[in-house]
């Protein structure tokens, strides 16, 4: 089958529950997405409510609260925003490339296999009950004397060291304790909580989730929106696994795969008009990556795509991002590409006025040229 890039991106915004804009609940709009990045917790909240027509405020934080989503490191080694029932088969795939198996690890942190099997015991006991803090955690873990070596790692602001446990199911955020980050087993957290099934079981579920929301793909889009480019062992196979539920399509010449089941919408998809405003880190534009140039212009990746890994709140218009915008107080800055046309004042004015409903606060825009 033969289709426009035009044409699957406006399929891919009805997807995503951008064009429309959808009526589900904040559990169902991350489940839609396959996860919510959430480094910024502001960002993921509004990630989940522009794609929701109705008012919900503090629903992510409710459902975060009463165990029906988790917080934990995911994609990319990126905090997600997850549902405990399918969580643990992202975090299965993630945990099969072992990427802290890899010799640069064991030469940097002084880690071999056995240190990860003592660490993981360590956390798994230290974590039995109450949430414990960083600071708490660390403790227990340098309290043993063959990992005394990691408190300076472990106490550094990337997490780099927590994030294989993470990967393996053995921790989560848990509720914050003033402006102090906390940990958990999800297990504890949760009772949704599913654990982490065998990485081939868990692949179809990831796969097609994946397929469903950020289709039509290729197998590299899926490993870099997994694992950030590097690899993700077994990944290919998996694929091909997928048999008769995998079709491809041409888009404008690129062979990419789609989901056997979505080929008549796809067929019948016209290019949206939409124009949204997106926060930081949207899944939009993380689910094929900022170097994907039908969705991101290759000239204007560095205005996406920023330094120490910040992604910037973008303007999209008919599904290609046409600008960025910053919220400064009231003030709404909106910087439109020139070659993305003229301004559509009265779109942008629009979005703005929704924007504003939903963070509950009248915004006024600036809106310039770039």
């Amino acid at each position: 089958m033969r289709i426009t890039w035009p044409q699957a991106l406006g399929w891919r915004l009805g997807r995503q529950l951008l064009d429309p804009v959808g009526s589900l609940s904040a559990l169902d709009v991350v489940r839609r997405l396959g996860g919510v990045q959430a480094q910024v917790a502001s960002s993921a909240d509004l990630a989940v409510r522009v794609r929701q027509a109705s008012l919900r405020d503090g629903e992510v934080n409710r459902a975060l609260a009463e165990g029906r989503l988790i917080k934990t490191w995911a994609m990319r080694g990126a905090l997600h925003l997850l549902t405990p029932e399918e969580g643990g088969a992202f975090l299965s795939l993630i945990a099969a490339g072992r990427s802290w198996e890899l010799p640069s690890w064991q030469r940097y942190f002084g880690m071999q296999a056995w240190h990860w099997d003592t660490m993981r015991a360590v956390v798994r006991e230290a974590l039995a009950g109450p949430a414990r803090t960083r600071e708490e955690l660390i403790a227990a873990i340098v309290a043993e004397p063959k990992l005394s070596h990691l408190a300076k790692e472990l106490r550094s602001g990337w997490g780099t060291l927590f994030k294989p446990l993470a990967f393996q199911g053995e921790l989560c955020h848990g509720p914050n304790r003033g402006s102090r980050v906390t940990f958990m087993r999800p297990d504890i957290v949760s009772a949704q909580w599913a654990g982490l099934p065998d990485p081939d079981a868990a692949a179809p579920l990831v796969l097609l989730s994946y397929l469903a929301a950020y289709g039509p793909a290729t197998t590299d889009s899926l490993c870099r929106w997994l694992a950030g480019g590097r690899g993700a062992r077994g990944l290919r196979a998996w694929v091909a696994a997928l048999g008769d539920r995998l079709a491809a399509v041409d888009v404008d010449g690129e062979a990419a795969w789609v989901r056997a089941e979505d080929l008549d919408a796809l067929a019948a998809a016209r290019p949206s008009t939409a124009i949204r405003l997106l926060p930081g880190f949207d899944a939009y534009v993380l689910g094929p990556g900022t170097n994907d140039g039908r969705v991101v212009p290759a000239a204007r990746r560095s205005a996406v795509s920023r330094q120490s890994g910040w992604i910037s709140p973008v303007v999209v218009a008919g599904g290609v991002v046409a600008g960025t915008w910053e919220l400064d107080r009231a003030i709404i800055r909106v910087d439109w590409f020139r070659e993305a046309g003229r301004l559509p004042r009265r779109a942008l004015g629009d979005e703005v006025a929704r924007l504003g409903t939903i963070l509950g606060r009248d915004l006024q825009a600036e809106l310039r040229l770039i």
